[in-house]
């Protein structure tokens, strides 16, 4: 007989992970699973990734470049690449290609630093191009640039903590101890989370003389010897005062670079050679392309990219009669020629990030340093005490030499010299050492004399470096010496121009094209047709696609503003101006291919914003109904999309633009009709909003479609209209269906 099956239950009774319940699951609320989990991964982010600290440098920086130091890359000759990268996997446990990438970045071919901190040969990319690619690290070379003896400057001299690397088998330095304030002067940018850092590179020279102001007088004007951003990529920065006072007060901002260009008037033409640091060639090439193609830029004949190996070039050929001011002034306004570098000085100040303007830097910068310079005189002074130490030792056992000798030879054992030295003489084990360790040959006058000479300046040295470290203006002077050195041997000129007058030079107004009446059709498959009354008189019979019909006309002007809505709550924004007139007799252009739309999306309704007075209403099919301002869709950008153009909860079944309440018919599949004031619904501001209420529906049924009283063809308005919403609305009538519209998504 079968054995009976046991229930499911049962059978998995004595094992909970069937049923769902893990035993070596707990009970956790999430937030406390956030604390547990997340928040160590974000701080470890912040702290040991993506901030940089005082000294300029993330963590991948400096343990890049100390692992060079310690390869003797400063002074010695280029090794591969590849070699460097090993070496530095010793501190740096991300991978080869995460340090190759930082070495690309401080390189002296990449071009991203001021200062490059990397004496690299081969292929390194270059920062003004997306596509170059640099070489593997198999092939390029590299060694440590000379500016780098000022990061490593007295590192041996206790001037800054070491710190364990990640599997506690060496030692790498917590900070690296720069003469002069690298956190202004390199570039650098990091997004962490919840956080980012973006800063941008000033003059070695205008900082190192900023500093020198500041350590004199901290109440110095940092604008006065600051004079702007500088960028390794030149350009030119349109000086505005307010904008950059706002950058050194807060550490936040932005300030405008534009490209720096030439007119070669013999062959009609426009060369691009500086661009600004925030862009690139391709980026720059890719959006003139657009412009030309849209019709905007009609003065350019061709642009090619001809960067060579003497650098940057980008070149314009003009069509004739081309004012290459005016063209440039358009190019400014409509690509990245003109853009603003972004600025966000958030700094790890002791392990916790601070945002700060340049006057916080250098106080913050200052103070680090002379605490680093106090420690190497300490440092310093320590060795001269050992060494003045052992020499006085040395002098009691010269003061009676023979007696030294005599101890020496009586003693038996060689383990009892420096006892037995100790004893005779009344000095510490560290002299007796020292004493023992004497050669004969020098025990004679002239180095009795040279020590003794020694110790003097050794005691006036001593005293020296006491005073260094109780004066804190002695200090100060130490640090001003170094940075007039740091400015003496490493100082070049501005790379980015100021412009003070720009905008003397202001854009002009861009030329209007000619305007005139026009009539403009949309049918419901998405062929737009602009067409001149003249055209329209000769033939007035509009051509479709089969199954294709009218779905809207308006009578405007040539160039006035259009919005196209679509299915996927989009709306495209552009002028009639860039649709070419044609006539009747022609299909007229796909908008989904002229607008650039997504796969698949469909144009549902136009709308002619004119000066933005008035609403749009959306019937949504679960009944309800939103009513927004149509001031919500200004931009003050030349944005040609806009998200969110409506809420996407609910399928459109209608949209209506009106000017001002009227009343309306709004129809149901079962089907019924309610005749309301548009007065009754509240007007919204946010473009995505669900709407309220409109149409009370039964199971199943569907808001069909809206549209004015006077399109309605309802005569027996008593029967539906409503008093209040949301409504059911009355059972339609044949009377009143005859003469019904069609919704625009039909």
């Amino acid at each position: 007989m079968p054995k009976k099956k046991q229930p499911e239950e049962a059978r998995h009774k004595n094992n909970p992970n069937v049923l769902g319940l893990r035993a070596d699951v707990v009970d956790q609320r999430i937030t406390a699973t956030l604390e547990l989990n997340y928040m160590p991964y974000a701080m470890s982010v912040i702290v040991s990734r993506a901030i940089p600290e005082i000294d300029g440098f993330k963590p991948s920086h400096r343990k890049l470049l100390y692992t060079m130091y310690k390869m003797g890359l400063l002074s010695g000759a280029r090794t591969k690449s590849a070699n460097i990268v090993g070496q530095t996997m010793r501190l740096n446990p991300h991978g080869d290609a995460a340090i190759y990438d930082t070495m690309v970045r401080l390189s002296k071919g990449y071009g991203a630093l001021l200062h490059p901190f990397v004496d690299s040969k081969g292929n390194f990319g270059k920062v003004y191009s997306r596509d170059m690619a640099w070489a593997a690290s198999r092939y390029t070379e590299a060694k440590l640039a000379p500016i780098c003896a000022e990061l490593f400057r007295d590192i041996d001299s206790d001037t800054v903590d070491f710190v364990d690397n990640y599997d506690n088998t060496m030692k790498e330095p917590a900070l690296l101890p720069t003469t002069f304030p690298n956190i202004l002067v390199s570039a650098n940018q990091g997004i962490a989370v919840g956080m980012a850092s973006q800063m941008c590179g000033f003059n070695l020279g205008e900082v190192c003389d900023t500093t020198i102001a500041y350590l004199k007088n901290p109440d110095c004007t940092i604008s006065e010897t600051l004079l702007a951003p500088d960028f390794p990529t030149g350009g030119e920065v349109l000086y505005d005062p307010a904008a950059l006072e706002e950058v050194y007060r807060t550490g936040r901002g932005g300030v405008r670079v534009r490209a720096r260009w030439r007119y070669v008037k013999e062959e009609n033409l426009i060369e691009i050679y500086e661009i600004p640091y925030t862009t690139t060639t391709e980026a720059i090439m890719d959006k003139v392309a657009e412009l030309i193609k849209t019709g905007k830029i009609r003065e350019i004949a061709d642009m090619r990219d001809e960067t060579d190996l003497s650098g940057l070039k980008l070149t314009i050929d003009l069509k004739r009669g081309t004012d290459p001011d005016k063209l440039m002034q358009k190019l400014y306004k409509s690509t990245a020629l003109l853009d603003t570098m972004s600025c966000n000085f958030n700094v790890l100040i002791a392990g916790m990030p601070r945002v700060m303007g340049v006057r916080e830097l250098l106080e913050e910068w200052c103070a680090w340093r002379t605490e680093s310079v106090k420690r190497r005189v300490f440092h310093v002074l320590g060795k001269r005490k050992e060494k003045l130490h052992l020499l006085k030792g040395l002098r009691r056992i010269l003061l009676d030499i023979d007696k030294a000798i005599r101890i020496i030879r009586e003693t038996d054992a060689e383990a009892e010299v420096v006892p037995n030295l100790m004893i005779g003489f009344g000095i510490d084990e560290a002299q007796a050492e020292y004493v023992a360790e004497i050669r004969l040959r020098n025990i004679n006058r002239e180095y009795i004399l040279k020590r003794t000479e020694e110790t003097e300046a050794l005691q006036s040295e001593i005293e020296d470096l006491e005073d260094v470290l109780n004066r804190p203006a002695r200090v100060k002077k130490i640090i001003i010496a170094e940075l007039e050195e740091v400015r003496k041997k490493y100082a070049e000129p501005r790379r980015t121009g100021i412009v003070y007058d720009y905008a003397e030079a202001a854009e002009p107004e861009e030329e209007q094209a000619e305007e005139y009446p026009v009539s403009v059709f949309l049918s419901r498959e998405g062929y737009f047709k602009k067409i001149t009354p003249q055209s329209l008189r000769m033939s007035g019979e509009q051509k479709f696609k089969e199954h294709d019909a009218l779905r809207q006309s308006f009578e405007t002007t040539s160039n006035a503003e259009a919005m196209f809505f679509t299915d996927r709550a989009q709306v495209y924004k552009t002028r009639l101006g860039e649709f070419a007139d044609t006539k009747a007799s022609v299909l007229g252009d796909f908008l989904p291919a002229k607008l650039g739309m997504d796969e698949g999306e469909n144009v549902v309704g136009m709308v002619l914003p004119g000066d933005y007075k008035g609403f749009l209403l959306f019937f949504f099919e679960n009944g309800k109904c939103a009513k927004v301002e149509l001031s919500a869709y200004r931009t003050t950008s030349n944005r040609r999309r806009l998200t969110g153009a409506y809420s996407d909860k609910s399928p459109l079944r209608t949209m209506l633009y009106l000017t001002e309440d009227c009343e309306i018919a709004v129809y149901s599949s079962e089907p019924r009709c309610l005749v309301v004031n548009t007065a009754l619904l509240g007007v919204k501001t946010t473009r995505a909003t669900q709407g309220v209420g409109l149409l009370t529906l039964k199971k199943n049924k569907t808001l069909d479609y809206a549209c004015t009283l006077e399109e309605s063809g309802v005569t027996n308005l008593a029967r539906y209209r409503g008093r209040s919403i949301p409504a059911t609305g009355a059972l339609l009538r044949t009377e009143d269906g005859e003469d019904k519209q069609m919704s625009i998504l039909d």
